[in-house]
């Protein structure tokens, strides 16, 4: 290769002099150019090809560049690109209807955000005013966002840096069968422990200092934690034995990505909040919202509400939004998501697990699944340590590293592979990932015990 050749190109010179980037050292990394995405696919700028087992950050549920959503949002910026959020708008006010009629129970109204960090931030804000009531629990395993209040939320160690934050919070375990913080030996035991746990918190917080129970439906980054059944129901009980707020935060998991257009609709179950983002237009544009419940949207009716954002309601964002539900109802995505995981990224997971001793638990739904990776079975140690960074994390990085030499782009967490593909990811090529997973995972099996 010649020195013309080799050297960087325009793109990655301005991103390295000039773009801080989220979550990183910016001397330590070296980020992929990427020139052009479609469908499940993207490629960098010298045409390598990469299969998106990330769906990015788990939001590019429709795939990428789907010429129907990029026409909706070239039709609407050329009708009108932005009008301030007290006003009416015939987009805002359609993807606030086509929300609420997916939504459960009687979540009939929307607040539209930015993103999904807004949303959780937003719905606390709600549930704190709607009670009078100040205390937030919250998971350690979880995420919720990189604003204030959001990061405060968070449980897992992304809001070491942040802290102090706001005040209020109180942090729980929640369900996880295969590591119980309850030392429960089934997951009916794991349920009612956990559920246990809660009552028993709220008997030392005080439960009538408590405003909400704020969850992610399934746990997303943080394991892909699906709940017992039962779990879910037994929140809402409580919920509403003590005038507890239930807010279920889907910004990861919601708009088909578990196969439900909510993943609560999977237990029946009706929060008070729902946070969602990511997966309504998938990241086409920045979009986020809380869908309210009457009872909490009527505390508002003669009262304001005390928040509000420069582009609530953005309508070249929720043009985007209108056209992605129609797209999914008009191209069954969402019980495209349920096939996917029940007929292929289910059985083939766990045909993985029964081939690699480095695979200790496999867990998910639809098209959302975790594949955990430990050096021993019996004592379940992980793969890396939590948290791991630097020399400590490099078995996780040599299984990735792996992965993308051979053009799958994996989402990868602490000591776990995500499988996350869009949603309208046919089926040879959710195999072919897969495959791919396959012979990566050889580099995890070297450090079996």
């Amino acid at each position: 290769m010649s020195n013309v050749e080799s050297r960087p190109s325009i793109a990655k010179t301005d991103d390295r002099t000039h773009v801080f980037h989220s979550w990183s050292a910016q001397g330590l990394i070296n980020p992929v150019v990427i020139a052009g995405a479609e469908g499940s696919w993207m490629w960098d700028e010298d045409g390598k090809r990469y299969l998106d087992f990330s769906s990015q950050l788990v939001n590019v549920n429709i795939g990428h560049q789907h010429p129907k959503l990029v026409k909706a949002i070239q039709d609407q910026a050329a009708k009108l690109c932005t009008i301030a959020p007290s006003f009416a708008n015939a987009e805002r006010g359609e993807a606030a209807r086509l929300i609420a009629e997916l939504a459960p129970g009687d979540l009939n109204m929307v607040f539209f955000t930015n993103g999904g960090a807004e949303a959780t931030e937003n719905a606390i804000r709600m549930a704190r005013v709607h009670t009078g009531r100040h205390k937030i629990l919250t998971t350690y395993r979880s995420y919720h966002g990189a604003t204030a209040g959001a990061m405060t939320m968070t449980g897992d160690p992304r809001r070491w840096g942040s802290e102090p934050g706001i005040p209020g919070i109180v942090r729980i375990w929640g369900p996880y069968p295969y590591r119980s913080a309850f030392h429960a030996t089934n997951e009916a035991e794991e349920c009612q422990r956990a559920l246990q746990h809660i009552e028993d918190t709220l008997m030392v917080e005080g439960a009538h200092t408590v405003a909400a129970i704020i969850l992610e439906t399934v746990v997303g980054t943080n394991g892909i934690l699906v709940p017992p059944d039962g779990y879910l129901q037994g929140v809402r009980d409580i919920c509403d034995r003590y005038g507890i707020v239930m807010i279920c935060d889907e910004v990861m998991c919601g708009f088909g990505r578990c196969g439900e257009w909510f993943a609560v609709d999977r237990w029946g179950v009706t929060p008070d909040l729902i946070c969602f983002a990511k997966g309504v237009n998938s990241g086409y544009l920045p979009l986020g919202g809380v869908a309210i419940s009457q009872r909490i949207a009527d505390t508002f009716r003669e009262r304001p509400y005390p928040g509000g954002l420069t582009y609530s309601g953005h309508p070249l964002a929720c043009a985007s939004a209108v056209a992605s539900i129609k797209i999914f109802k008009e191209e069954g995505i969402v019980e495209n998501a349920k096939r996917l995981g029940d007929d292929i990224i289910g059985p083939a997971l766990h045909e993985l697990a029964k081939k690699h001793p480095s695979i200790g638990d496999v867990r998910g739904l639809g098209c959302f699944w975790a594949v955990e990776l430990v050096r021993n079975r019996e004592t379940r140690e992980p793969l890396v340590p939590f948290n791991a960074s630097g020399a400590a994390a490099g078995p996780m990085n040599e299984v990735v590293a792996a992965c993308k030499a051979r053009g799958l782009w994996p989402f990868s967490h602490f000591n776990r592979i995500h499988v996350c593909p869009p949603l309208t990811t046919p089926d040879d090529e959710v195999r072919m990932g897969i495959a791919i997973l396959d012979e990566a995972l050889a580099e995890a099996d070297k450090y079996v015990v």
